[in-house]
């Protein structure tokens, strides 16, 4: 028995394959696409920096009319308890590193403002720096202290 390429057609592909035209599988793809692209976890805009990955962190969430997050906020309230600083504010930037293998993202402190009353003292200002340093084992150049007006 010889095969001809009419008979293994009929043989290996269903009919409804072969009817259906280049413009039906062009729409079956996009539909494809789309379904995938919707199936992709969201991530929020309103907390989410285009350049470097987040700008406030994972866990902590705005709360409040200032914008603090819990973070900044925990961080004010210690640093301020400390001898000769006074009022403080305090801006963290932060990054999302997504982990590969677990699936996890670990937020991790770039950079840290801070504004003090007692700042124009360079004891109470080195042991500002100290302190952050200690807490999110950054480096120095990564502080700044500020004096308040």
């Amino acid at each position: 028995m010889e095969w001809k390429a009419a008979d293994w057609k009929k043989k290996i592909i269903p009919s409804w394959i072969r009817t259906v035209g280049s413009r039906q599988w062009l729409i079956l793809l996009l539909l494809g696409l789309i379904l995938a692209v919707a199936a992709l976890p969201a991530r929020s805009a309103d907390n989410a920096d285009p350049a470097s990955g987040s700008f406030w962190g994972e866990e902590e969430e705005e709360t409040g009319e200032s914008g603090k997050t819990e973070l900044e906020r925990r961080l004010e309230k210690i640093l301020s308890s400390m001898k000769g600083v006074g009022k403080v504010e305090v801006l963290l930037m932060t990054e999302e590193e997504s982990t590969a293998f677990s699936g996890s993202e670990k937020t991790e402190v770039t950079g840290v403002l801070i504004v003090a009353e007692g700042a124009d003292d360079p004891v109470t200002a080195a042991d500002i720096v100290d302190a952050v340093m200690a807490l999110f084992q950054i480096e120095a150049h990564r502080i700044r202290v500020m004096k308040m007006i």
